[in-house]
């Protein structure tokens, strides 16, 4: 039995204003399925405002009722959703979904070099061109000089996997081009391989200071318990309601991303959602119900299981990043920390956020990099951008963190 292409993922737009986009996937089931959707989502800058899921453990179904921006571009979103539903094959003009058993190979990565007078907000332009671009940012290198002109270096993949053409390569150059003007100096894309050059990373040591302060990993005892309550977020689990599920109650405020914090959580655990209902209500509370159930296909009655997951749920919802302004000498460092799923990717957008509120606060970057470190059991993203203070910061550091914060968390 097969499914047409066109419907594996169906967009409807809104019938009159005020309205959501509905966005509904119909496709083979797979753990994790529903991160990999929610992260595709949250990329395009669509938010989520309520969702039902369900499957029988082999095929699913998705609704999501959304809300675009005046940019969003609702046909590449489909084509994006649509891969990375299971992979097909066609035959007779249908395409039967089928599971891939050779792992996609690393995406070639690609460094885009550049130097140019420096100005504020530069760094977020950029990033908002490459964003546009589907190229995605890897790691970056960024420094000033003392004359006041810039060397960038961007290590990036391409989604749409035409970087290496003469063409595509040629567009990225142009568009870059258009948004740095005069300033620019010189600009050059080369392919790198498919791993970023050892002499790329960045540095591997994090003061202790600084993993004091943001990495807190240790949680209260009263988030050990099965069952923890506060004003801002509740995780209640529960094993009476069904006979073959475990029902997860998520009472929490929204925030960007939210439901693909949930989800990487649940696809690091393994955890399969069999039917699920996600209700965004006014003043920013929202309210999930998940039935759920481990690989074996049984419910969690393993009390220590379920306090590590509610206690991880709440963490994240918490805390779904990291942010802080520390002291580095005698300048401003901005740390944001981002985690990383098991698969190896991280939230998107989040340098882009970072950029953005910098230059909506008119601060300046002196020098910025991303690396990843170990800390804890856990992988994360790190972002450390040295802060341009000129004659000295003129926004208060716990402006500039509730700055960030606000905008990574879509509260601006």
């Amino acid at each position: 039995m097969g499914i047409l292409h066109d419907d594996v993922v169906i967009i409807r737009p809104p019938e009159k204003e005020g309205d959501t986009t509905v966005l509904t996937v119909n496709c083979p089931d797979k753990t994790g399925l529903g991160c990999d959707l929610c992260r595709i989502i949250l990329f395009f800058g669509v938010t989520i405002l309520r969702g039902d899921v369900s499957t029988d453990g082999k095929w699913c179904y998705l609704v999501f009722w959304v809300v675009g921006k005046p940019k969003t571009r609702w046909s590449l979103l489909k084509k994006r959703l649509i891969g990375a539903c299971p992979t097909c094959s066609s035959a007779s003009g249908i395409s039967y979904y089928c599971t891939d058993l050779n792992p996609p190979k690393p995406p070639n990565v690609f460094l885009l070099k550049f130097s140019c007078h420096d100005r504020r907000g530069l760094l977020h332009d950029v990033t908002e061109v490459l964003c546009e671009l589907e190229l995605t940012i890897k790691k970056v290198k960024v420094s000033t000089t003392p004359d006041g002109k810039v060397v960038d270096l961007f290590f990036i993949t391409d989604t749409r996997e035409l970087l290496h053409t003469k063409k595509r390569k040629d567009d990225t150059i142009e568009q870059l081009t258009t948004i740095l003007k005069d300033a620019l100096l010189t600009i050059d894309i080369e392919l790198v391989g498919p791993e970023i050059p050892a002499c790329s990373q960045a540095s591997s040591f994090l003061p202790p200071s600084i993993t004091e302060d943001i990495f807190d990993l240790d949680l209260p005892d009263s988030a050990r318990s099965g069952t923890f309550t506060s004003d801002s977020v509740s995780v209640v689990m529960d094993n009476s309601l069904s006979p073959a599920h475990t029902l997860i109650q998520i009472m929490c405020h929204d925030h960007k991303g939210l439901l693909y914090d949930i989800m990487r959580t649940l696809k690091d655990y393994n955890i399969q959602i069999s039917y699920g209902r996600f209700t965004s209500k006014p003043r920013r509370k929202c309210e999930i119900d998940l039935f759920i159930v481990q690989t074996d296909g049984k419910k969690i009655v393993d009390s220590s299981k379920q306090k590590s997951l509610s206690a991880r749920l709440r963490t994240e919802l918490i805390r779904p990043l990291r942010v802080a302004v520390v002291s580095r000498g005698p300048d401003s460092e901005l740390l944001v920390a981002n985690p990383v799923e098991l698969s190896g990717k991280g939230r998107p957008l989040v340098f882009y956020d970072i950029t953005l509120a910098l230059k909506m606060l008119d601060t300046g970057i002196f020098s910025a990099e991303i690396g990843r470190h170990v800390i804890g059991d856990r992988e994360w993203e790190v972002y450390r951008i040295l802060l341009d203070e000129g004659e000295g910061l003129s926004v208060p550091r716990n402006k500039i963190e509730k700055g960030v914060w606000k905008m990574l968390m879509g509260w601006e």
